[in-house]
């Protein structure tokens, strides 16, 4: 299984930039749910963009390289741009961390201010051998966390993302997909709430907005 995730992960960091301009992709910056399952979930039915705002400080508690525990607290005095998803999913999630490799190729040295990482909202099958194999592949400056259910739950709260199984009926137990939220969500290296960028917004201005934020928290220092 980790050579298929590794094999989609290289396929997807090679070959997904052209979805960055695919007006199919694009339309879903401002949706408000990755249409993973639009075909058995009725649109009405998804789940909003963000539950709420989230607080002036998110926090959360999870696992990461090698199942050890994680906290926002470890990456103070960094940027933290945070993104959610699941490690099969077919398009939203290996954009996202497409933008992210050159978000990070872009900033050259001002990249060690910044930590990127990917949150699972599918823990079940998302292991930490999982998340550390499918984030490599991209960049291994990408941290890959989850965890048991309840904590990747409490820290998805914490940033005002939701998510949710999407599956047939008389599917096999492991036959599903997952709704979730999209998007970049920014920490300052003071563990306080930046902003959203938002998914299918282009990668130069993510870079031009990620480097207005940079300035702004290290120039206070």
């Amino acid at each position: 299984m980790k050579a298929t995730l590794l094999a989609v992960g290289r396929l997807a960091a090679l070959g997904l930039i052209a979805l960055l301009a695919a007006p199919a992709v694009h339309a879903q910056a401002s949706a408000a749910a990755t249409p993973h399952a639009a075909a058995s979930a009725p649109a009405a039915d998804a789940p909003a963009e963000m539950a709420e705002p989230p607080p002036r400080q998110p926090r959360y508690l999870l696992r990461g390289p090698g199942g050890r525990a994680v906290t926002s607290e470890d990456f103070r005095g960094k940027l933290q741009i945070v993104t959610f998803g699941f490690t099969t999913c077919p398009d939203v999630c290996p954009t996202t961390l497409v933008e992210l490799q050159q978000l990070l190729r872009a900033l050259g040295p001002r990249a060690a201010r910044v930590q990127a990482i990917f949150v699972t909202v599918d823990p079940a099958r998302d292991t930490p051998q999982v998340l550390a194999a499918y984030t490599e592949a991209f960049d291994p400056r990408i941290v890959g966390l989850g965890g048991p259910e309840a904590l990747v739950q409490r820290a998805a709260e914490s940033f005002g993302v939701v998510y949710r199984k999407v599956q047939e009926a008389g599917a096999a137990p492991g036959a599903y997909t997952m709704d979730h939220s999209a998007g970049l969500y920014v920490l300052g290296p003071d563990g306080l709430w930046l902003g959203r960028i938002g998914y299918g917004t282009p990668v130069p201005e993510i870079v031009r907005r990620v480097e207005e934020y940079i300035d702004a928290a290290f120039s206070r220092r």
